[in-house]
């Protein structure tokens, strides 16, 4: 039979770190989701090539309070893997990054069912980032991370520690050992075994154009590791014109026939400005070992591939997914997710009107505590995103609309309030920290009960539309750029993507109500 193809990204639009696994014969990846609630997304595939989102871990207080911390902060590079019928999944919880200094703790929790409810956390270290568990095959389980050396004079990369996790005293027990030293960045360490050796898979070069897999082996598990003689074993950098730029920060999985597969991110620039706003994907390259034992690209070379060929293993497609949440079901859909903290009944309901998602008015857009706001991410460089809503605002400090977001400091905000005469509509536009009202003056809607709110963007251009019907549409303000919403448009390091949602905010904290009827976001292949 042919073989079905695995078309790259797999996951689309800010799926960044991917750590994947098998279980029988369902495959799981497991990404970052920084400062977004519920904490780390899970997708499931049978073939590889089909994947579906299923689940968010951590989607209690109790595992993840992001309440303050700074963007692109949270959750960075989640690990996940199973052993004798348990899920573990170990994260960081980035604190703060700012000066020499980085806040990284480091947690364990686990689950017999991966959409089920994962365990209280388990506190591991705070020594460095990208933790991840293995399990060798005498029992015993270690971690690694990469240490964060804040030191006068020092490389920031101070190596690779490894150190053993005891599941019954659910700690870290014995000697801190550090196993891997490199003249550069090596961090998202992953360990494997195969035949005698211990494989250390590394992200090297940082995670922008330079990123890159490293592979490293030693016959014990503390070192001395030899590295690759071929290394880098995957990289864009050397080829500004591969479309699978960035590609690094790697994870290994094998079939139950043997074929090897490396699931690892990218970014895919839009080529008039040479930024992400997709945010850092994730993408799979089939992989062969060596006859000496190395891991190698199973088409040569080390250039990521858009095309690969898929497992010797069925094709397993989901059902399409609806593009419009009409907001009839009393759960979120798994799209959506809040900044920062979950949304309660106080916030957030679906039921005290159904068949409305309504919002109750928050702190600012500027808070990194309570804002009333979900989004989804952008998968695609061209779409069409709109919500239907019903508000009446009665003062200035009242707003509510529809948002292209990147974080806190960089937004385009197309909102409804009201000025003191009348309900109006205008754009609120912050640029890394900067606000501007791209109209003249506000547009005055006071006769209009339903409120069509619409975004088109289109690679690097972002439109926005009015209607009173959901038919007849009006272009509110101009062109706007667009590819300022992308890690490559923050003016200091960010690691996220671009999302699209709907907010409404109460600055006099009376918590003035707005209800959307629907959010439709629909993927185009094209412009216009």
């Amino acid at each position: 039979k042919k073989m079905g193809q695995i078309i790259n990204p797999i996951l689309r639009g800010f799926n960044p770190d991917p750590s994947i696994i098998r279980v029988g014969d369902d495959y799981y990846i497991a990404t970052s989701t920084f400062e977004w609630f519920p904490g780390v997304q899970i997708h499931y595939s049978k073939d590889l090539i089909h994947w579906k989102p299923v689940a968010h871990p951590l989607n209690r207080l109790s595992q993840l309070n992001m309440a303050g911390i700074d963007s692109s902060c949270g959750v960075w590079a989640p690990n996940l893997s199973y052993d004798r019928g348990t899920f573990y999944l170990i994260y960081t919880i980035v604190r703060s990054t700012g000066g020499i200094f980085k806040d990284t703790l480091n947690f364990l929790v686990t689950a017999a069912d991966i959409q089920g409810e994962w365990s209280e956390p388990i506190f591991l270290n705070a020594s460095g980032f990208d933790p991840s568990l293995f399990h060798d095959d005498d029992g015993r389980k270690w971690l690694v991370n990469m240490d964060w050396n804040h030191g006068q004079g020092k490389k920031r990369f101070g190596g690779i520690l490894l150190q053993e996790y005891a599941p019954v005293q659910k700690r870290l027990v014995g000697p801190v050992q550090n196993i891997f030293q490199h003249s550069g960045l090596a961090e998202g360490p992953n360990l494997y075994k195969r035949d005698d050796y211990y494989y250390l898979m590394l992200a090297e070069g940082g995670t922008g154009l330079n990123h890159s897999v490293w592979m490293a082996r030693s016959k014990s598990i503390a070192g001395p590791y030899e590295t690759d003689l071929k290394n880098p074993i995957l990289t864009a950098r050397e080829d500004p014109r591969i479309p699978l730029q960035k590609a690094g920060h790697a994870s290994l999985v094998h079939t139950p026939s043997g074929e090897w597969y490396m699931a690892h991110l990218c970014g895919r620039p839009i080529p008039a400005s040479g930024r992400c706003t997709l945010g850092r994907e994730t993408c799979i390259q089939k992989v062969i070992w060596s006859d000496d034992g190395w891991l190698r690209l199973a088409q040569g070379g080390n250039k990521p591939l858009m095309t690969v060929p898929g497992p010797d293993l069925p094709e397993y497609p989901f059902p399409q997914e609806s593009v419009k949440d009409d907001f009839d079901s009393e759960k979120l859909g798994i799209h959506f997710q809040t900044l920062r903290v979950p949304l309660g009944e106080e916030y957030l309901s679906l039921i005290e009107r159904p068949g409305y998602l309504r919002l109750k008015g928050g702190e600012s857009l500027n808070s990194r505590y309570f804002q009333s706001l979900i989004a989804r991410r952008q998968q695609a460089f061209c779409y069409t995103a709109t919500a239907c809503m019903e508000f009446e605002p009665e003062s200035y400090k009242q707003m509510a609309g529809l948002i292209c977001m990147y974080d806190i400091h960089n937004y385009f905000y197309l909102r409804v309030s009201h000025d003191g005469t009348g309900k109006c509509l205008a754009i609120i536009n912050c640029d890394n920290g900067t606000y501007n009202y791209p109209l003249e003056k506000d547009i005055y809607i006071g006769g209009d009960s339903r409120h069509y709110l619409q975004a088109r963007v289109d690679y690097d251009r972002l439109r926005f539309y009015y209607s009173s019907d959901g038919e007849q549409w009006l272009q509110v303000g101009g062109n706007f750029d667009y590819s300022r919403i992308s890690d490559e448009g923050i003016n200091k390091l960010a690691f996220t993507g671009a999302m699209i949602g709907i907010c409404c905010q109460d600055l006099s904290g009376m918590r003035k109500h707005a209800d959307f009827d629907y959010f439709e976001y629909i993927e185009r292949d094209f412009a216009g």
